[in-house]
């Protein structure tokens, strides 16, 4: 991928004697996978053909312009046509379009093979965030933009990994062929690691399949790659390899998650409990449409403040949640969210900017509804 230099005043900084962010590369990287690197050697592969091509054919055309001008006094050539150059000039270019298709057929029957897995994964795109259900593992997640609004918004100074961070990474083991099955509940995303060689469209009603086989522990990062609405640029995609060992460590830790998470619904909550977790979840969620104080971007994303739903009976704005607006940018989140999650986020509207209803929605309550809909 190339980068380009940073500018200052409207000039290339080479020009002012400070240093760029970042060095020029102008080539693909071989990446962390067997496939990813056979992509590198094909694509080095038919890039020196086409240079060899390029070479030849540019040499051939300067040295007939150089050796055939008419102040060398040469006379031009009268023939109509001729059998030996037009079977050459056919000839030539199919032996060299085979001996390409070779191994870029081995290639795509490598990259397209993704029979035998060890571990499957369900990816699903959603408007602006990505989840991870572990197939036959009983542990699912969302994995939401983790960049602080204050380097959005050019309020502090942007690090490293700006816009391509998330609260909660795929993980996945090293040395192990994991399947991806990727679809979208929206509208088209598309799920993109370079450095694996996996990208794949997330097309809602269709599953796409993928793979990769990481060779060792890191972390390697992609984005969306399909414009995909108003945040598409903040959808970056993580995945973190672990080795086996740390990672049958970490799949036991998100399994006790999920546990803890169900005793939770149970619990008896307070008010000002739900409020906290609210705060947390509103502004990871929530805050991209309907902004950090509620006010909303109409009239495509309604503000929430003095908002006659949010102000309104509790069941009313319960089932606005849960089951989203049909035809409007408000998801379902009733399958997206906790009952924790759900209660905590709909507390915290109904009280906060405002809105000092008093009232509270429990966890008990979202289970309740869902219940009564299965």
């Amino acid at each position: 991928m190339m980068r380009h230099p940073r500018v200052w005043m409207g000039l290339p900084l080479w020009l002012t004697g400070a240093s760029a962010e970042a060095a020029w590369t102008v080539n693909m990287a071989p990446g962390a996978t067997a496939v990813s690197r056979s992509v590198f050697d094909l694509h080095m592969t038919i890039f020196w053909i086409c240079v060899v091509i390029g070479v030849l054919v540019f040499s051939a055309m300067m040295w007939s312009m150089l050796m055939h001008r008419r102040a060398t006094g040469q006379q031009p050539a009268h023939f109509h046509e001729s059998t030996v150059v037009e079977v050459l000039w056919t000839v030539v270019p199919l032996v060299i379009l085979v001996l390409m298709a070779i191994p870029a057929t081995k290639t795509l029957i490598e990259i397209y093979d993704p029979s035998e897995s060890e571990l499957d994964v369900q990816i699903t795109g959603y408007q602006w965030k990505w989840h991870y259900k572990y197939l036959g593992q009983d542990v699912e997640f969302f994995s939401n933009l983790a960049t602080p609004a204050d380097q959005i918004h050019n309020k502090a100074e942007k690090d490293e990994h700006y816009l391509l961070e998330v609260d909660q990474p795929l993980v996945v083991p090293v040395g192990t062929k994991v399947r991806f099955l990727i679809t979208a509940t929206d509208v088209i995303h598309s799920w993109w690691v370079p450095a694996l060689a996996v990208k794949k469209d997330a097309i809602p009603g269709f599953i796409n399949e993928s793979w990769t086989r990481i060779d060792k522990p890191g972390i390697y990062r992609g984005q969306c790659t399909e414009l995909c609405g108003k945040d598409h640029g903040f959808m970056p995609v993580v995945v973190e390899a672990k080795s086996k060992e740390d990672f049958a460590t970490w799949l036991a830790g998100k399994k006790a998650e999920v546990a803890q998470l169900k005793e939770l619904t149970d619990k008896e909550w307070t008010q000002d409990e739900l409020i906290a977790r609210g705060d947390k979840v509103y502004h990871t969620t929530c805050a991209a449409c309907h902004q950090p104080e509620g006010q909303g971007l109409p009239p495509m994303f309604p503000a929430l403040k003095g908002s006659k739903i949010v102000t309104g009976p509790k069941e009313k704005h319960l089932s606005t949640v849960f089951h989203g607006i049909p035809g409007t940018a408000m998801a379902a989140f009733g399958k997206q969210l906790s009952e924790v999650d759900i209660a905590a986020v709909i507390t915290y509207e109904r009280n906060s900017w405002g809105n000092a209803d008093g009232d509270m929605v429990t966890p008990k309550d979202v289970l309740a509804l869902k219940q009564s809909e299965e």
